[in-house]
């Protein structure tokens, strides 16, 4: 089959050719406005419907009847006995056992359990069932490699990023995280940085849920963990101050500069008291401090880093507390290396250095 097909025709009945000619318009109806007709319009207020072609569907939830489940067991003492034969008299579980030992069926079946039992047995002395094949070989146990993935990433909203110097889990649930931001580097804090840290919700990471204003930035922060609305964060310029989170972002109270630490405080810890309100701090100013956040125009107690014959001071920069370990034992580490077990409550000032850990 071809894919031309020729279809000839004379010019004659083409038809004759059309020439077109520009004329000007013609006015074909002319309809003129009539004012007497204009008084009986009514102009119809808009009405808005709205349509469409898919069909609708009803929906319906059915339950079945709630089926009732009970737990039952049964225990054997005397293994599966006959209706008949009660196990608990001796003569009919006697009686009973001859005559299962003179059915031709039992022993017959004993015959061939014994002609298999007797090989497993030649087959266990020739063989040394708890003989290690694989002496010195170290088992590994883990089946896959321990990795880590990323959920979240709370970023610090300002312009000049900073160190997150310290993050506090919220106590009840671990839905909120409190995060401190500063700049520890010496005289590096540029011009116009946020000194604000932020609680963040774990699960809208995009804005924090509460941004704290401290006088100086925050080098530690600490949720209370007999109440979760208070924290408690050390500054840079020394000083400490808490929040409420149900009072906003302003500190509700702060220690005065006279009576707190000369360097930045790296470290802050809660006690186990009965008013819950009391704190520890540490800096490398050489001290630890013992405070009430009631009363924080003063230290409850001071407790100076010294070691040696010499008395020579070291600085703070981590706490550690434990109750477990004794409510009134503190490990401080010092950024000389060295870890020292603080007493409080030693009677002598000798002793509240119990132990001495070189680095």
């Amino acid at each position: 089959m071809e894919i031309v097909f020729v279809y000839p025709r004379l010019r004659k009945d083409f038809g004759r050719a059309p020439k077109f000619n520009d004329m000007p318009a013609d006015v074909l109806s002319e309809t003129l406005p009539n004012p007497e007709m204009l008084g009986e319009y009514v102009e119809r207020n808009p009405t808005d419907v709205a349509i469409q072609c898919i069909p609708e569907y009803s929906e319906h939830e059915v339950n079945t009847e709630r089926f009732e489940l009970q737990s039952q067991g049964v225990i054997h003492l005397e293994g599966g006995w006959p209706k008949d034969v009660d196990p608990s008299e001796v003569e009919q579980t006697l009686r009973f056992i001859k005559k299962t030992e003179k059915d031709e069926d039992y022993i017959r079946t004993i015959k061939g359990l014994g002609e298999s039992l007797e090989l497993m047995i030649r087959q266990n002395n020739a063989i040394d069932i708890y003989e290690d094949y694989f002496i010195g070989d170290a088992v590994d146990h883990s089946g896959e490699p321990p990795s880590a993935k990323t959920l979240t990433v709370f970023r610090d909203p300002n312009a000049v990023k900073r160190t997150a110097t310290c993050i506090s889990w919220y106590p009840d649930g671990a839905r909120k995280v409190a995060v401190s931001y500063a700049i520890l580097q010496f005289q590096r804090q540029p011009e116009g940085m946020s000194l604000s840290s932020y609680v963040w919700d774990v699960h809208n990471p995009n804005y924090p849920e509460l941004e704290l204003t401290p006088s100086s930035p925050l080098c530690c922060i600490e949720y209370n963990p007999k109440d979760p609305h208070i924290l408690i964060g050390g500054c840079y310029n020394g000083l400490l101050q808490f929040w409420d989170d149900r009072r906003g972002s302003t500190a509700q109270d702060s220690s005065p500069i006279e009576k707190s630490h000369r360097d930045p405080v790296y470290d802050v810890a809660w006690l186990q008291s009965k008013t819950g309100t009391e704190c520890a701090t540490v800096s490398t100013d050489g001290q630890l401090f013992f405070w009430d956040i009631r009363k924080l125009g003063e230290p409850i107690e001071g407790m100076p880093l010294q070691v040696g014959v010499d008395g020579a001071t070291l600085g703070g920069v981590t706490l550690s507390y434990d109750p477990a370990a004794g409510p009134t034992n503190f490990l401080v580490g010092t950024e000389q290396g060295t870890v020292l077990l603080c007493k409080r409550k030693s009677k002598s000032p000798s002793d509240r250095i119990g132990a001495v850990y070189p680095g």
